[in-house]
């Protein structure tokens, strides 16, 4: 079965070449044959020692390291992660931080060295190139800065950090449930954690504009997974829809708009490519390599981000989990013109209570339900997506009619469709720009920026008249 797994993926005969090792990690050892001893994972390590060819290193040069990644400690202040690549670093060591296009931006005297061993960080007083450790003792480095001895005078070469090409606003829950599932409530503490953040994530930007924080990343997985860490800390959050980040050259009749464009790498079965093509097409993407190797396709595309969006999620589905998407950033291009991406209206509740399954049975016919019986809701809360383009205003609350006549009819039990829960990774990609996720440590709900009914129609009625004729 390995044979044909590294045949099907075109695997030369150098790499069918290579020593194979019995091993469970769930009881911790190895060996190099079926039977053999079963105690330790000592001949794992020792075939890594064989088979992986070590690092260049020259411990005799003035230290050198590359910052990777920041990180914060209470005690010693902010830490820069990195591997050494050339001599050996002290404690009490001058240190200094070399921008790459700026040059030194800061300098200090090391304080602390932190190496990991296992699972445990512990101190040391030397570390040597090859390590990679975390280093105190600095104050206005950042990752791609080579912190360095006095004598360094040159920066390490690096991998440019792409700049963000999503937004989304974040603000305090403001719902008419906001307030009963978090414990971090207030714009305050908001702020406090958004701008902790920035500290070690360098890839995320934070703009404050009163109460709103407009948070900016590399794409709706970055900011989902702050999102998402934020909520299990106990944060109750209002999210807007996600923004591209567009460039603006010239100006008047000259004026250019542009947009990002992502390249991305898909490997999937080749009776998947067709779906693969059909959906990346409706996100004016641009097929610019096809090949197939065994029973595997490989396609790259070029596609703007908003084309992207939301994508990933159905991709899984696409390809029952066996396909691979990879994207990068490929700059910047001209606007490639709307997507083709029209959503269904809304079904919105009018009432507040917990929905019953007598209202929801008569609600079903009319779309695709979000909630289940018991559900709280409140008035302008999305409770299900309808099967037309307008919005449906429905009464997901009401309950049934009963009387004090007796009926010998058994009452109909009323089935209901089961609900696929929406992840936040889908509601960041499915919601318009009239809507608002609503985040707390328990629920993810959907809801309508302005909650009152007549007030909705008013402002659609007001931006058709604001067409351009």
């Amino acid at each position: 079965e390995l044979l044909e797994l590294f045949i099907g993926l075109d695997a030369n005969e150098h790499q069918l070449e290579y020593p194979i090792l019995y091993a469970s990690a769930k009881d911790g050892w190895a060996s190099t044959t079926l039977d053999g001893e079963r105690k330790d994972i000592l001949p794992l390590l020792d075939t890594i020692l064989e088979q992986v060819p070590h690092p260049k290193i020259d411990r005799s040069a003035p230290f050198s390291m590359l910052v990777t990644q920041i990180e914060s400690d209470p005690y010693v202040g902010k830490c820069y992660l990195g591997k050494i690549e050339s001599g050996i670093l002290r404690v009490g060591d001058k240190i200094k931080s070399i921008h790459p296009e700026r040059g030194v931006v800061s300098d200090g005297r090391c304080t602390k060295i932190f190496l990991r061993r296992g699972l445990e960080q512990v101190s040391v007083e030397a570390a040597g190139a090859g390590d990679i450790v975390s280093v105190a003792g600095l104050a206005g480095a950042s990752v791609n800065h080579t912190v360095c001895a006095p004598a360094v005078e040159k920066s390490l070469p690096f991998t440019k950090v792409d700049p963000p090409t999503i937004a989304m606003e974040f603000y305090v829950n403001d719902s008419p449930l906001g307030g009963r599932e978090g414990k971090h409530l207030t714009s305050q503490v908001l702020r406090e954690r958004l701008f902790r953040e920035i500290e070690t994530n360098v890839a995320l930007q934070v703009t404050e504009t009163g109460e709103h924080y407009e948070v900016k990343g590399r794409g709706e997985l970055q900011i989902g997974v702050l999102i998402e860490t934020m909520r299990r800390e106990g944060f109750e959050l209002s999210l807007s829809p996600p923004r591209v980040i567009y460039q603006i050259e010239g100006e008047g009749k000259g004026r250019i708009v542009k947009e990002p464009v992502e390249e991305v790498t898909i490997d999937v079965e080749h009776t998947d490519a067709g779906t693969v093509i059909e959906k990346m097409s409706k996100g004016k993407g641009d097929l610019k390599s096809y090949t197939e190797s065994g029973d595997k396709a490989r396609l790259i595309f070029h596609i703007p981000t908003r084309g992207l969006l939301g994508y990933p999620a159905e991709f899984k589905n696409d390809t029952r989990g066996q396909g691979t998407l990879n994207h990068l950033l490929l700059g910047y291009e001209p606007y490639k013109g709307p997507l083709d991406k029209s959503r269904k209206g809304s079904l919105i509740s009018t009432a507040a209570g917990e929905a019953t399954a007598h209202a929801l049975g008569g609600i079903e016919p009319r779309g695709k339900l979000f909630i289940t019986p018991g559900t709280k809701v409140y008035p302008g809360m999305i409770i299900g997506e309808h099967s037309r383009e307008q919005d449906l205003e429905v009464n997901p609350v009401k309950a049934k009619a009963t009387s004090n006549v007796r009926n010998v009819i058994k009452e109909d039990v009323i089935r209901l469709t089961p609900v696929e829960p929406l992840s936040l990774e889908k509601l960041i990609a499915y919601i318009q720009d009239d809507e608002v996720i609503e985040v707390t440590p328990s629920s993810i709900r959907t809801r309508k920026k302005e909650l009152d009914g007549t007030k909705r129609k008013a402002q659609a009625k007001r931006s058709k008249n604001d067409l351009p004729s």
